[in-house]
Formats: C-alpha cells, structure tokens, sequence
C-alpha cells in the first residue's frame, strides 16, 4: 500500500538546510524553512520558506504545527516549543532532550564522561575568576557551555597568565591533548534502530578560524583505529538513541587512543564530500532516517577530499567567484556554492570536493584548487 512520505519542518536555511533540500528533491519530500535571514541559502528553493527566529518559542511552536516532522540544521533552536510539539504528538528528530544536551558542552562532556565515552580530561568553570584555580591543569582550553559556534567560543589558556583570556561564563576547561590527527565519523539511525557509518574523515584546521579547511576521505589511519572510531560513533548514537545523522569529530592522540572532542546531532561539515564520494550522502542519510525509510549504502566510491570555499582577506560586499571557470575544467572538482550574495572575510561561501585515485592525488588537485579561486567583490 502507498504511504505518502510526511512533510519536513526545519529549523535553519543556511547552506545544510539547502543541501537538504537538493538531496530531497530525489526523493519529492516537501521541506519548509524557517530562518531569521530573508536572504538564506534556502530562501528561494523552496515555496515554504519562513523568515523568523528558530530561537522564539511560539514562532518554532507555530512553525512546527504545520508539519509532520520537524528537523534542524542548527543546535541553537528553541527546545521548549520543540518538547511541546513531540508531547503533542509531533516527530521531532533529533530528539529535544538530545538537543538540550548537546546544545551545552558542559552537559555533553559529562554524558561522554558518564557513560564511558573516551574523551579528553575536563574541569567544569563558572567563571573566568575560576580558571586561577586550575593552574595545575593547563594547558588547557577553555570553552563556553552555550552559544559557540564554528570555532567562536573557544580559548586556549597556556599558563596562569593567560586565564585572562578565558570566559566570563559557564564553561569548561578541556587538557590539551597531544593528537597526531584530528578525525570525524557520521553516523545515522532511524526509528527502527537500523544505524550506518560513513567511513572517517580526517581534517585539517585553518591555523587562525578554527573551522575545517581540508578534508580527506578515507582517514590515513590503520584498519584497528578505522574499527575503533567507527564503533565509537555507532556505540554513541545507539546510546543516545538519536533518530538522524550525528557527527563525533575525535582527536587520535600519538600513543594510538581515539578520543570524542565534540559531537553536532545534524549534518556536518565533515561530510559535505558525501554527496559525491559515497553511494549516499549524509544529507539523504538524514531524511531517510528521520522519514523512517531504510537508510542507504555509505560505500566510498574510492578517494575524496573537500575544501572549504571561504571569502577572502580584505574583501566585503557582493561575491564574485575568482577562478570558478578554471577549477571546472579540472576533472573530478566539483564546486557547491551556498548562494550567499555578501561575502566578507573568511565566511563560508561554499566548498569545493574533489575525487582521485590516491590520498596523494585529492592533496595535488586541492593545491591547485586553492591557488586557482577566490572569493572577492
């Protein structure tokens, strides 16, 4: 008998919200968008786009009345108007509680804590007078329990002279760990308990944004550590049972231990490179699970990398794409532009993945990449 597959609610328009949508269309799903900005990455993409904020309770509780489920792109949503709306028989996916947690990186490091997760050593602060009392414990970094975001919201103290540079605010102080490489993993899970996972990623940082920079899938790892991250984030969100896609970034320290830094309950910048280089995305991963459909094969289709497309130094205002035709006719370069009309300084205006037959490859190819484009105005 034909089910009609039910209609999506999301909570954000930014550049994964569109994605979303891209990976919808395949399979008709009808998603509505609600975001503070009129000028969003979904804004025009779908006829059931919203501006209002995610963080108001009644325009979420509103918003969310008219759909069968509701998702998010993004943590900082109202969670409130989200319980009330799964105590009403809504399908909130992921879960509110889940959300309230993850939403506090205090709450998150102790569940990690609690429940046997490996995860770097941490104190709990209140403030930045506190941090004077853990002298003994940096180096360290210190970070907000609420409200950060792409690398916003965190500091790294060095010596007692530095705990000046802390938060005045609840957080928590994190050991600097001694890592050889920083990984993540996706993971999905629907209703039924059905989980996949996407092979891990390993990822290089910008030395001054603290945002991801580069990419490369599969991780360089031994097939023992590839086990160990995988069943890590399988074991992580069976444990949660969260319904969706969730992203555990780790640290794989010098002595061969894998560690959970930080985890999002959406989709991640860490999988963006899924659309080409696996059978299925992280993006249609996410609405087969919260649709409750079966999820789909993450099988690689070899080597893939991906770039974040940031806007350039010493550039404001209407972006233009600098080198867009001469990474084109590069074979294997696919660029995903966010449809962000202003760019400013290092804002993330799309990424460009990259396909090969080698590690080595996916490195030459986004070399010549990063030389060849720019975003100006």
């Amino acid at each position: 008998m034909y089910k009609a597959l039910p209609s999506i609610g999301l909570l954000g328009g930014g550049q994964l919200g569109r994605m979303l949508l891209q990976a919808a269309i395949d399979l008709d799903l009808q998603i509505a968008c609600l975001d503070p900005d009129p000028e969003a990455s979904c804004h025009h993409l779908t006829p059931n786009f919203q501006q209002g904020s995610f963080q108001d309770y009644e325009t979420v509780y509103r918003f969310g009345q008219k759909y069968d489920v509701i998702s998010i792109e993004i943590e900082h949503v109202n969670i409130d108007a989200l319980k009330q709306l799964e105590s009403e028989g809504k399908k909130v996916y992921p879960q509110p509680h889940i959300l309230q947690m993850i939403q506090d990186k205090r709450l998150q490091k102790q569940f990690f804590k609690d429940h046997g997760f490996p995860t770097a050593d941490f104190i709990l602060t209140d403030n930045q007078a506190s941090l004077s009392q853990h002298i003994d414990f940096l180096p360290a970094f210190h970070k907000l329990g609420k409200g950060g975001y792409d690398g916003k919201g965190v500091q790294y103290i060095a010596d007692g002279a530095s705990v000046s540079k802390g938060f005045d605010a609840p957080g928590l102080l994190e050991k600097a760990v001694d890592f050889e490489k920083e990984l993540a993993v996706i993971v999905a899970r629907n209703p039924q308990g059905e989980t996949v996972v996407f092979p891990a990623v390993e990822m290089v940082f910008h030395p001054e944004q603290n945002l991801v920079e580069f990419l490369f899938s599969p991780a360089d790892i031994s097939a023992s550590i590839e086990k160990q991250a995988e069943k890590i984030a399988v074991d992580l969100i069976n444990k949660l049972e969260l319904v969706g896609v969730l992203a555990v970034e780790m640290f794989l320290t010098k002595d061969g231990q894998v560690l959970i830094n930080e985890i999002a309950p959406r989709p991640h910048n860490s999988g963006h490179q899924t659309i080409r280089g696996n059978e299925s995305s992280q993006y249609e991963q996410h609405l087969r699970a919260i649709t409750g459909l079966p999820l789909g094969s993450t099988k690689s289709f070899g080597y893939a990398g991906m770039l974040n497309l940031l806007g350039a130094e010493g550039f404001t205002g209407p972006a233009k794409y600098e080198g867009l035709a001469d990474i084109l006719a590069i074979p294997g370069v696919f660029p995903f532009l966010y449809g962000k009309k202003i760019t400013k300084p290092f804002r993330k205006m799309g990424h460009i993945t990259i396909l090969g037959d080698s590690k080595d490859a996916i490195i030459e190819k986004a070399n010549q990449v990063k030389n060849l484009i720019r975003v100006i105005s």
